[in-house]
Parts: structure tokens; C-alpha cells; sequence
């Protein structure tokens, strides 16, 4: 049973939609600047100009939640406009998230203590499980809701999922991706982690040193053939593998010699049916952090050998939005796959030591892309593959 792509959507600080994050692609322009918010004006962060008040009047949304929330609603509305709701359809929601409706929770908790008046109310907005339920009433679906939490992987996961639930035949369509905000807790907690830079990030490059933090949202809407008979829509890509390992290597790091991603790689090239010469492109998780890309650079060594397609890692120009980086870079790889796009790694220099690998430099268009590999991975070793295809 083949798996379609037959919606996109996306916000992250490169762009309020897919059309201006293609744009901001092209010209290579990064969201990453100095904070704006109390918690972020120290550092540098992809983050989003709009308040939350201001993203529910722009995007006219229905629902004052948490920023995860809002911003999950935008992408998730986007990927599924021109779609209608049918009780023949079965359609469900999977949705990834590691903040959920902490920066509600943040700001209730400050004025606790500044001696206000604590309205419980607010932190029902918290629970990660809770942002997955608001975007579902956003678009009207009231049937099959889960949310997948594995950290950076999330998104990921939560393709993958779905994948899963429409080849069992629990679900007719799905729509599946990520979405975190901005918060204090997670600024703080990569800081003590010792994994945050202070400057503009640099994937792959030797001098990397951390990661800037970004938010975003990233959903995509997933088709059967058999669905697609119904629904009429027009194919955008196919979701033609897709694997998770774990290497428990560390409760936040990779193994150095890449043993997890180098099984997710080999287990989405087998589901693909699909040998390592058929990927055209890596859009790589590629954190910027001294541990992952050294590991995911040993891991596409070990899966490619010395035939290593172009790679390249987008986070020098959204920040590495968390639970939602596996469904933004989703979209990054269909849009390349339908422009035949070649994405430059921002700010590399100088190839690591160890791996000596050069990932792309300059933006080019009109590539002959058929196949896409695209790399999401959590603590714990939570490794995740996807493979997109360009619809034959």
C-alpha cells in the first residue's frame, strides 16, 4: 500500500506559511536573530514576531491556547485547507510535541509568585496531550487523537505513525507532524546541557558548539490510494519509508559511532525497498551540537559508504525547533523533491576532523531529486527515518 502526501503546512521563523518559507529557502535567509521576549533577549533563537494574541486574530483562529497550540493550529489549517471532513473519510490527528502548553504554564507560575491570584484554569492548557486535542477541534476532527513525545524525534514519530494506522486500516487519512513554542525551561535546560550557542550555529562544521533554539510547526495530511479515490486529491509526494531505533547509548547523547541513526537509516531504506544509491538528498537533523553531527556524520558514513548523496542540515536557518523539526524539514524535503532543490548548510567552513564529510554549500534548483532521506533524532537515542518520493 502506497503512502501519499496530499497536504503541507508550516510556520517557523523563516516564514508564516509554505509559500514564504520556500522564499526565505531561496535567498538563504535565516529567522535566527536576538530574542525579543524577556526569557530569549539574551540569545539568539528562530523566533516567531507574533504575540499569541496576534497569531489568533491574524490566522483567525478560534481558540486562545497555549503558543505549541496556536502555532500548531496555523501549520496543521494550512496543511489541511481544500480538504473536507467526511464520515466515509476516517480521519484522525497525531500530533508531536516535548513543550506542550508550557509557556502558559511559565507565565501563570511568574505571577503566582508575584502574589497574584492563581486561576487553576490556565494550566489546562499545559499537558502535552491537550495541544493535540485543540489543534484537532481547530479543524473539526473529533475522532482518532494521540500525541507522540519523544523529543526531537516527535514529529517524525508522528508521521510515522500514521503511516502504520492507514496501512492497518484503522484510518482512511491522517494528519501528522509537530509543533513546539518558545519557552523559559526549554532555553534554560539546553543551557545546562552545555549545548546552546550564543552565536549563529554551524551544522557539520568543525567550530560547531551548540544549537540555536527555534519554534515552528510542521504537519503533513496522509492519503491511501484508496482514499485518494474518494477524496480527489492530488498527490504531493510519497511517503515511501520510515524506521525508529534506539541505541540507549545516553540519556541525551548519540553513540559517537552513530549506531542508532545508522540503524533508522537501514530500516527506512528497507521498508522503502529502496538501496542507499537511490537517495538524492539527506536533509540531516544535523543539531549543530559537537555530539550529534560527529555521530550522524558516522552514521551516514556507515550507510553510504564512500558514495555519500549531498546533505545538508536546516537549522542554521529556523533554529532546532524540537518536537516540531522532524515535520517543518517534512515539508523543506517535499518542496525540494517537487523543485529539485539542493538546500545549503549555512555557516560551513570546515569539515569535521573525524568524518572529513562536506555537506551542500550553495542554494540550486532544477536537481534531479526522486528520493529524500531526512534524519530526526531525540535523547535517549530516539533515532528516526523517513524517506519521501516524488510521486511516478
Amino acid at each position: 500500500m502506497r503512502i501519499y502526501v496530499t497536504g503541507y503546512g508550516v510556520i517557523s521563523s523563516i516564514g508564516e506559511n509554505v509559500e514564504e518559507s520556500l522564499l526565505a529557502l531561496r535567498s538563504e535567509k535565516t529567522g535566527i536573530k536576538q530574542g525579543e521576549k524577556t526569557y530569549t533577549e539574551r540569545f539568539k533563537v528562530g523566533e516567531i514576531r507574533w504575540t499569541n494574541d496576534e497569531l489568533v486574530k491574524r490566522f483567525e483562529l478560534t481558540q486562545d491556547a497555549s503558543r505549541t497550540a496556536l502555532l500548531g493550529m496555523i501549520a496543521a489549517k494550512e496543511a489541511f485547507k481544500g480538504h473536507q471532513l467526511s464520515p466515509e473519510v476516517r480521519t484522525g490527528l497525531i500530533s508531536g510535541t516535548s513543550v506542550g502548553g508550557m509557556d502558559v504554564s511559565e507565565l501563570a507560575y511568574k505571577d503566582f509568585l508575584n502574589g497574584e491570584q492563581d486561576d487553576l484554569n490556565i494550566y489546562r492548557n499545559h499537558p502535552s496531550g491537550t495541544t493535540s486535542e485543540q489543534i484537532a477541534g481547530e479543524l473539526g476532527v473529533n475522532g482518532y487523537v494521540n500525541t507522540i513525545s519523544t523529543a526531537c524525534s516527535s514529529a517524525a514519530n508522528s508521521i510515522m505513525l500514521g503511516a502504520r494506522m492507514l496501512r492497518s486500516g484503522q484510518l482512511d487519512r491522517v494528519i501528522v507532524g509537530g509543533t513546539d513554542g518558545l519557552s523559559q525551561f526549554t532555553i534554560s535546560g539546553f543551557r545546562s546541557l552545555m549545548i546552546f550557542d550564543d552565536e549563529w550555529c554551524r551544522p557539520f562544521d568543525e567550530s560547531r558548539k551548540g544549537l540555536n533554539l527555534g519554534e515552528g510547526a510542521g504537519y503533513l495530511v496522509l492519503e491511501t490510494e484508496e482514499t485518494i479515490k474518494k477524496t480527489g486529491k492530488t498527490p504531493l509526494a510519497v511517503l515511501s519509508g520510515w524506521c525508529n531505533a534506539s541505541d540507549a547509548y545516553h540519556q541525551t547523547a548519540s553513540s559517537p559511532e552513530g549506531l542508532g541513526a545508522t540503524l533508522s537509516m537501514k530500516g527506512a531504506l528497507e521498508i522503502a525497498g529502496l538501496h542507499p544509491s537511490d537517495i538524492d538528498y539527506i536533509n540531516a537533523h544535523g543539531t549543530a551540537t559537537p555530539n550529534n553531527d560527529l555521530s550522524e556524520s558516522e552514521g551516514i558514513k556507515a550507510v553510504f559508504g564512500t558514495t555519500i548523496p549531498p546533505f545538508s542540515s536546516t537549522k542554521a536557518y529556523t533554529g532546532h525547533t524540537l518536537a516540531a523539526s522532524g515535520g517543518i524539514e517534512a515539508v523543506f524535503a517535499i518542496l525540494a523533491l517537487q523543485k529539485g532543490i539542493l538546500l545549503p548548510n549555512l555557516n560551513f567552513r570546515n569539515p569535521i576532523e573525524e568524518t572529513q564529510l562536506i555537506p551542500v554549500k550553495s542554494y540550486s534548483e532544477g536537481n534531479t531529486i526522486n528520493h529524500i532521506l531526512s534524519n530526526s533524532f531525540g535523547f535517549g537515542g530516539n533515532n528516526s527515518t523517513i524517506i519521501l518520493s516524488k510521486v511516478s
